[in-house]
């Protein structure tokens, strides 16, 4: 499987940001998907997980409320979207696969994207 995220950007506090992350290589219907994200000087940390029918889905504390993932099997594709940005949310953002969408919450991951870089300022 390859993963490649776009829709990384600057934007200000406050604002919105859709990522997407398009996958390619293996039946992607198969498998969860999610997002991590790693922040300047800070441990990469999970962000939000998504079953592979889309029916279970899990969130970090931190972005509850605020960023919803979302699947479309026809395009092979997952998306992030965040609302509510702060400068808190400045990180890099990975896409992953997973077997399950609880197990890529626990950081069991079988593929890494390379990453988009979101830039939040206040």
């Amino acid at each position: 499987v390859h993963l490649v995220e776009s829709g990384g950007g600057v934007v200000q506090a406050g604002a919105s940001l859709r990522l997407s992350c398009a996958a390619s290589g293996s039946p992607f219907n198969s498998f969860a998907r999610g997002w991590f994200r790693e922040a300047p000087g800070k441990e990469r940390e999970f962000v939000a997980s998504i079953g592979w029918s889309g029916d279970r889905t899990y969130y970090a504390d931190s972005v509850k409320g605020r960023f919803t993932i979302s699947r479309d099997n026809a395009k092979n594709t997952i998306y992030l979207q965040m609302n509510g940005l702060t400068a808190g949310d400045t990180a890099v953002y990975y896409c992953v696969t997973g077997v399950y969408a609880r197990s890529i919450m626990g950081s069991d991951i079988e593929v890494w994207g390379q990453g988009t870089l979101v830039t939040v300022s206040s």
